[in-house]
């Protein structure tokens, strides 16, 4: 005998997912009726991967010897029946991503029971079930739970994709991210291995010293990056608020409070556009140390994203659209001008220099430059344009000019440039460092630069904070920090070529 959709799944056309609903919600009425839909006492006890660890390689003969009581719960994904006197079903648990988050079960009108095997027979695939049995292996050596009591924990109302099709419409898997768990080992790994990478992240912070804080989300004024914020309003206090963008110019107020290491895995918010690197509101770790500066930040950066690879994909050699990325060898580290000499030649030194011309260059990429645009601010844009898709192993860039680094100490030796890196790998930006500017006056200077730019059109740039010019004259030790962008990070360690496959819920356009 054979299910519903299983009928379906082999049907030509699509099955009429209403009427499918409808038989579902008949079923669930007449168990009402019984006084027995959704219960919440079944307390299950075993995982079905802890089960395949423990006993999967065990034979047939040592499993009748010392029989194993096994009380779980899972969902129903596939179910086989023999008649009225036997059926076999497969439920799937928490446990694991593979198929070892998978275990076979077998009921029988002897075992377990005349009603019991009658309710197994109206039930539907999704269906979310508790049994008590005994584990035995079928002749096939598959690992099986021999049911002696079967309860119905959670009906299902609505059909899952079925076996052969799978939930194959990607922005479905976006919007019903709940049904794309249940049915793709794949995507439970990529979330198991973002929360490995976190939790790793964590532990090497913790090991360091840092501590873990919490700063405000809603800002009086945004600031610690060039970015455009979402706007809100604040009813009791009636004032416009802003969500942050980052959390730095609060985490240094830490550092100046006395508080050395701090870190904060936090989730930021850019009023930009949307594409397979960006997101609106996305996650990254940010941390500040005392009496560093960025040559010790790139170090320790590149341990930590080394370490977190490890703990989340077993290996630091990764491969990323059929490419090897290895994260083991020491980062290799390039300034603005030799990265664009190394990956785009033929520039000669007097072009690098000469504003009108690198201006020329730019707008045969179709990029204006801001009439405040200086040669640093001028050099970058062509790195963006010509270099930076092309650092496949990862490198950072250093010595950023100051006007694009109004956050970051100025360098002592180098006049225009700070102590400022970012990391790229595989084309793409995952982490921004500098030592921090702990001068007041410069920073207050570099503020009122940001405002001008804001005024000339840089919706980009930064607001004067007042306050934190004010925590910064109370004086802040020399200091270094970091940003890394979780998302992009994930997507490179789990070959996803697109940012909404690492975020559980990512930001879509409202259904039609």
């Amino acid at each position: 005998m054979t299910t519903d959709l299983q009928e379906q799944a082999g049907n030509a056309t699509p099955p009429d997912e209403n009427k499918i609903i409808a038989e579902r919600r008949a079923k669930l009425a007449a168990i009402r009726e019984q006084g027995v839909a959704f219960p919440n006492d079944f307390k299950p006890q075993h995982k079905a991967a802890d089960l395949h660890a423990q006993y999967g390689a065990k034979s047939r003969e040592e499993l009748e010897a010392e029989p194993v009581t096994v009380v779980l719960a899972g969902r129903m994904m596939l179910k086989r029946e023999a008649g009225k006197k036997a059926a076999f079903a497969t439920l799937q648990d928490s446990s694991g991503p593979k198929a070892d988050g998978r275990i076979q079960i077998y009921a029988t009108l002897d075992l377990t029971g005349e009603a019991a095997m009658a309710a197994l027979h109206h039930y539907d695939l999704g269906d979310i079930l508790g049994v008590v049995g005994t584990l035995f292996k079928t002749k096939t050596d598959e690992l099986t739970i021999k049911v002696s009591e079967l309860r119905l924990i959670t009906k299902s109302l609505r059909p899952l994709p079925d076996k052969f099709h799978g939930l194959a419409d990607q922005e479905t898997k976006y919007r019903q991210r709940y049904v794309d768990l249940i049915m793709n080992e794949e995507t439970r790994r990529t979330f198991k291995a973002r929360t490995a990478a976190i939790s790793s992240m964590r532990r090497f912070m913790e090991k360091n010293e840092f501590m873990e804080v919490e700063t405000p989300m809603l800002h009086a004024i945004p600031g610690g990056a060039a970015a455009k914020p979402f706007i809100t309003h604040h009813n009791a206090l009636d004032m416009q608020m802003f969500l942050r963008i980052a959390p730095e110019l609060y985490l240094k107020r830490l550092v100046v409070g006395g508080f050395d290491r701090v870190f904060e895995i936090n989730r930021n918010f850019r009023n930009e556009g949307v594409s397979v690197r960006h997101n609106p509101e996305f996650t990254m770790m940010e941390f500040y140390a005392a009496y560093t500066d960025y040559h010790w930040l790139m170090d320790f950066t590149e341990a930590i994203i080394r370490q977190a690879a490890i703990d989340a994909h077993g290996t630091a050699t990764l491969t990323y659209g059929g490419r090897e990325l290895d994260l083991a060898k020491p980062f290799h580290r390039l300034t603005i001008v030799e990265a664009i000499n190394k990956y785009a030649p033929g520039y000669t030194p007097e072009q690098l220099t000469d504003m009108e011309f690198i201006k020329t260059e730019l707008l045969k990429f179709g990029i204006k430059p801001f009439a405040t645009a200086g040669l640093g601010a001028l050099q970058l844009a062509l790195f963006e344009e010509t270099a930076e898709a092309q650092l496949w192993e990862p490198t950072y860039i250093i010595d950023y000019p100051v006007e694009v680094s109004p956050l970051a100490r100025a360098s002592d030796t180098r006049e225009g440039i700070t102590e400022r890196f970012e990391l790229f790998m595989v084309g793409r930006e995952i982490a921004n460092g500098f030592s921090e500017l702990n001068d007041a006056e410069d920073q207050s200077a570099r503020f009122l630069s940001q405002v001008a730019a804001k005024d000339a059109g840089d919706e980009e740039a930064m607001f004067y904070d007042a306050d934190y010019i004010r925590a910064l004259e109370y004086g802040m030790p020399p200091a270094g920090g970091c940003g890394i962008g979780i998302d992009r990070l994930m997507m490179i360690i789990t070959d996803s070529p697109n940012i909404r496959d690492v975020l559980l819920f990512p930001h879509l356009r409202r259904e039609e």
